[in-house]
């Protein structure tokens, strides 16, 4: 596989011989429709008027006349009526002359070579050097007839203004493509660089290399570059760490599932003791239940690929059938409850949504010891609604508070000794809130406790 360089060298010299044989064509083209008569009649003029002008000096010098004027360019070819030559200045390439047209013009009449002649390239028709691409015209000398045949030297067409253009050119076009091989060079080495990094991400190594400082498009492009690998690292180590975290939860109630099982096989056991184990293993069976229920809710909210089954709603008739599933555990705590519930539509997926206020509250349940009190407000607002679960529990220290929402995370082992959790709730709850558009936060109260509030917008989602 060709490289970017050498397609763009060859890209290069392509255009560039492309470009000089369309420029040769259209050169070529302008010449014969244009230029070719008008050469013809340029130089028909000025053999008429060395005609002219030897036939009226009757003491002219035809000879020495012929060779100086040949020594300014031209090369003159004349033919006497006795059909003898003399040739002045450089001989021509080719002598193609017939002897009908020398003797037409002996005739009296004039010879437009120049224009006549065949309709070829531009080399064979401006600089071919042939006798036939000449003018001729007739004079008299002494009592005798004469056809001159004459056409400018080629040699004296490429004058020092013509070689200085013509280098001028050559060098312009060598400095054109080495600045564009070196402008190419730059550009596709960064490309090149990426190239490498972008294998090394593709071999899960997300801390590549990338020294490129550009401020163009390839720049930025590096720039995102780098962007999308630091978020694939933390990906990568969320990934290993979610992982970790399973394995782990999952792990150890399959121990104690295990452990307590092979105890159950003792026959020397009491039934007091067969309870006891029996209601282990059934409370860790229920823990695997719940943990792979929210694996899989999680599952289906990372791949939604359709959209939520929105509709409309009223949100607090939700929060109220929500509470009231929880009101035994309520009284079994003997917790004090409080509900102050603006009424609200809202257009959204009820199933969802209604997994965040179960998530929220059996957190201030689990969280708050027995006694405490629980307080749910819903408050309808211009820019949308807020919903706040406030608990008197133990509480989450500041330092664990930016990382809450994270899967697995448990702010501290305070609060997973008093009830056992899967760490998946919060971020269940936020991912939820966030596919409507809204925003989960979280504070300390000034007293003890935990604030929960869940802001969601207006519009599209709300109905006023």
């Amino acid at each position: 596989m060709k490289s970017l360089y050498s397609k763009f060298v060859v890209f290069t010299l392509g255009t560039m011989i492309i470009s000089a044989l369309i420029a040769f064509l259209a050169v070529n083209t302008f010449y014969h429709q244009l230029l070719k008569e008008k050469n013809d009649e340029k130089n028909m003029e000025i053999a008429l008027s060395l005609a002219s002008f030897i036939e009226s000096e009757k003491k002219l010098d035809l000879e020495s006349f012929l060779q100086t004027q040949s020594a300014t360019g031209y090369k003159i070819y004349v033919v006497n009526e006795k059909h003898k030559t003399i040739q002045y200045g450089a001989p021509f390439r080719v002598n193609n002359l017939s002897q009908d047209v020398v003797s037409e013009v002996l005739g009296g009449r004039v010879y437009h070579g120049m224009r006549d002649f065949p309709t070829e390239t531009f080399v064979t028709g401006f600089f071919s050097d042939e006798l036939a691409n000449t003018v001729g015209v007739p004079f008299r000398h002494n009592e005798a007839d004469y056809a001159l045949f004459l056409r400018p030297d080629i040699k004296f067409l490429f004058t020092e203004v013509h070689y200085l253009l013509g280098g001028m050119v050559i060098v312009m076009a060598i400095i054109s493509l080495l600045v564009m091989l070196t402008i190419a060079k730059m550009l596709i080495d960064p490309i090149t660089k990426l190239t490498e990094a972008a294998k090394k991400v593709g071999e899960e190594q997300f801390s590549p290399e990338l020294d490129i400082n550009r401020r163009d498009e390839i720049g930025q492009l590096a720039q995102s570059f780098r962007n999308m690998t630091e978020r694939l690292n933390e990906n990568d180590k969320i990934r290993k760490e979610f992982i970790s975290d399973v394995s782990h939860d999952f792990q150890s109630p399959l121990l104690n599932i295990k452990g307590y099982a092979e105890l159950l096989i003792d026959s020397g056991l009491s039934e007091t003791e067969r309870q006891n184990y029996a209601e282990v293993i059934q409370s860790e069976t229920e823990r695997l239940s719940s943990l792979t229920k929210q694996l899989m809710l999680l599952t289906s909210l990372d791949q939604l690929v359709s959209p939520l089954r929105k509709r409309t709603f009223k949100l607090n008739e939700q929060i109220m059938e929500v509470t009231r599933r929880y009101r035994w555990l309520l009284e079994e705590k003997g917790m004090s409850l409080s509900m102050d519930l603006d009424e609200t539509e809202i257009l959204g997926d009820p199933a969802f949504l209604e997994k965040v206020w179960e998530n929220l509250l059996s957190n201030a349940l689990k969280y708050t010891e027995a006694g405490g009190s629980i307080d749910i407000t819903l408050n309808k607002e211009d820019d949308g609604v807020t919903v706040a679960y406030c608990d008197s529990g133990i509480g989450i220290e500041e330092k664990h508070l930016e990382r809450i929402f994270d899967r697995f995370y448990r702010a501290d082992e305070s609060r997973t000794k008093q009830i056992s959790g899967t760490g998946l709730g919060l971020s269940i709850a936020h991912q939820v809130v966030k596919l409507h558009g809204g925003s989960i936060d979280v504070r300390r109260n000034k007293s003890k406790g935990m604030t929960f509030s869940v802001k969601l917008p207006s519009s599209p989602f709300t109905k006023n």
